[in-house]
């Protein structure tokens, strides 16, 4: 291993996670930010950062940043980050693909004493059991003898510009003690919040699956308390508010569960559980309410349609919001299409107005339009998915302006007060 003064760094992958650490590292060493997809080089070389987590001003100072998407590039670096996605696949089983294909790139690329450290979200064991030896068939080499190993995973939260990535601590580790201690004093030299070292890769890879899994149990608690609290006639955020007010009760909403984490993680962890012989309850029980809510959330709309005398098929909905969370353009695994999807198949027409997401990206993704505005007077039902702040700021009377004369708002976020809406969760 090279000491601090001589690293250069590769980050593998510049989305979400991978452009905040670039930047944040290349304050203080030379770091080459790498991507498969040389149209995001090409936007990031220009300044231009499309998931609006970094401002072009950050990207124009950063004076030890280059970009490439050129795997011989690679071969100057000493120190690898990889930050590519974990998905799952349509049968919610994880899939490692990204990551073994980054895997396989650094086993063609790493020198002896070089180190590779991962941050992509994964079960405990798969940086040791799979992915290393990838990168050890491919190069040659031999872990902690020839090259190293650390994972310190991310932590990033999208569209969050409280909480960069030096602001929040980090968890690190090391295939050895050297190691160890090498990924630690390499983080800490960036991270200002601190880390915490812990004493194997399993248990860093272990603490970060279970952030998100302890979310989502959470929430799922809380959306199975909506459904209840709703048979009841009882409005479930002035229950929530009024139970808060007890220091220990955890401020948790009910809603969708989706993007790239909360959604994804808890599957890493009950198909790692399954392998050694254990089926979680808890958690799969978690998971098939909040994947569950979608449908739910339209039940509720259709009920209430009919109750009013519209007809269903045929009707027309926009769909206010696509994004997995408000204020940020991340698409990734919105459940919002869980509800778009259960519209449509009312034959329901369904237009989508959001302002944050980018049209392209949507169509690509999940082949739909979306816009940034929607006609006003033309729709039976306005269904307000995702809480950006440009929709708190439209007000009441703009919002119930898209429907019709007759028709019904539900507010799935709690943007607007009660007494505005015609239901919410």
């Amino acid at each position: 291993m090279s000491k601090l003064s001589n690293i250069k760094i590769a980050v593998i992958g510049l989305g979400y996670v991978g452009l905040p650490l670039s930047v944040a590292f290349a304050k203080r060493f030379p770091v080459l930010g790498f991507d498969i997809n040389s149209n995001r080089v090409k936007e990031l070389e220009a300044g231009l950062d499309t998931t609006l987590e970094i401002l072009t001003s950050e990207l124009t100072n950063a004076e030890g940043l280059s970009f490439s998407c050129d795997e011989n590039d690679l071969k100057s670096c000493n120190t690898f980050i990889v930050t590519v996605p974990t998905p799952i696949d349509k049968f919610k089983r994880p899939d490692l693909t990204p990551l073994l294909k980054a895997s396989a790139m650094l086993g063609s690329v790493i020198k002896k004493n070089d180190v590779i450290i991962y941050e992509s979200t994964v079960y405990p064991g798969a940086t040791e059991d799979d992915c290393i030896p990838v990168v050890e068939k491919l190069s040659g080499l031999i872990l902690n003898k020839d090259f190293f190993a650390g994972y310190s995973p991310e932590r990033i939260n999208p569209g969050d510009k409280n909480h960069r990535v030096e602001d929040i601590l980090k968890v690190t580790s090391g295939s050895d003690q050297a190691t160890a201690d090498f990924v630690d004093n390499l983080y800490a030299s960036v991270i200002k919040a601190g880390t915490h070292k812990a004493s194997s890769i399993k248990v860093a890879e272990a603490a970060k699956v279970i952030e998100n899994t302890q979310r989502d149990v959470n929430i799922a608690l809380i959306n199975e308390l909506a459904i209840i609290f709703n048979k009841l006639n009882i409005d479930t955020l002035e229950v929530l508010e009024a139970a808060g007010t007890k220091w220990n009760f955890l401020p948790f909403r009910p809603g969708l569960v989706g993007g790239h984490c909360i959604g994804v993680d808890p599957y890493y962890l009950t198909h790692k559980a399954e392998s050694v012989g254990y089926r979680p309850e808890i958690i799969l029980s978690g998971r098939r309410i909040n994947d569950g809510m979608g449908g739910y959330v339209v039940s509720q709309l259709i009920k209430k349609m009919i109750k009013k005398k519209i007809e269903i098929s045929g009707s027309r909905v926009l769909v206010m919001g696509l994004t997995f969370k408000e204020n940020c353009p991340d698409i990734r695994n919105t459940k919002v299409i869980d509800i778009i999807d259960e519209l449509k198949s009312y034959k329901i027409d369904v237009d989508i107005m959001d302002p944050w997401c980018d049209a392209l990206e949507a169509s690509n993704e999940y082949g739909l339009a979306v816009s940034k505005a929607a006609k006003k007077g033309i729709y039976d039902a306005v269904l307000m998915a995702v809480a950006h702040e440009d929709f708190k700021e439209m007000g009441i009377k703009t919002i119930r302006k898209f429907g019709k004369s007759k028709h019904i708002l539900y507010d799935l976020k709690y943007i607007l007060p009660k007494d505005d809406v015609d239901i919410r969760l």
